[in-house]
């Protein structure tokens, strides 16, 4: 999920945005199966999801939510079966962790090549454009992901560390997460009461200077 209104002004900007977008929740679903099949689940494997191919993980309103310019995008959750994991506590905690785990990848991976790129190439390159953007959704999928409601990766690590005595929680959250998580994406960015948007602001500026990468991101 992600937002970035003032791109869809700018044609080249907007096109570089869905790319990075589509290319990064395809990595983000791909990391997701991989992991699991590491840990002994081929079901991602037999529905044809242990590829790199973008198309294979979009889902159809996600994507076109992305392509009518909302920046509002989500993958088809990558199918596994806990049951088979190698580790059962802990299996279903470690496969949600491979997406944003992929997302710090990538943002490392672009941090690099936008270092190298943007001196010789300047900040008005399309490249240059293009790893910017790349940075900032990969660092917005990753603290997002790892908001601890259903259906969002973060959850499964939160489950995996509650004691057996939190079961009720496990039950209400199971049951009203995704419920919760809605309420607060619309009180954030329909109402106005800003609860997703400081907590993804502040993330990621922490993330630009661990990266070093301020004065690399002027155009955005």
């Amino acid at each position: 999920m992600f937002g970035i209104g003032s791109i869809v002004s700018e044609p080249l900007k907007f096109i570089a945005a869905v790319f990075a977008l589509i290319l990064s929740i395809g990595f983000h679903e791909f990391s997701h199966v991989l992991v699991a099949f590491s840990l002994g689940d081929n079901t991602g494997k037999d529905a044809g999801r242990l590829t790199l191919n973008p198309l294979k993980h979009l889902d159809p309103i996600g994507t076109l939510l992305i392509l009518l310019g909302f920046f509002i995008g989500w993958g088809k959750p990558a199918p596994f079966n806990p049951n088979n994991l190698r580790y059962k506590r802990y299996g279903s905690a470690l496969v949600a962790l491979g997406g944003p785990t992929s997302n710090f990848i990538m943002l490392a991976v672009a941090s690099v090549a936008l270092r190298l790129f943007f001196g010789p190439l300047g900040s008005g390159n399309l490249l240059v454009v293009f790893l910017q953007i790349f940075v900032v959704i990969n660092a917005s999928l990753l603290l997002f992901n790892l908001i601890p409601l259903p259906p969002l990766d973060g959850s499964w690590l939160l489950l995996a560390l509650l004691p057996r005595s939190a079961d009720p929680l496990r039950e209400f959250l199971a049951k009203y997460g995704w419920y919760i998580l809605l309420g607060i994406i619309i009180a954030d960015f329909v109402i106005g009461i800003q609860i997703i948007t400081p907590y993804l602001s502040n993330g990621i500026n922490v993330l630009v200077n661990v990266f070093g990468l301020g004065p690399y991101l002027g155009g955005i």
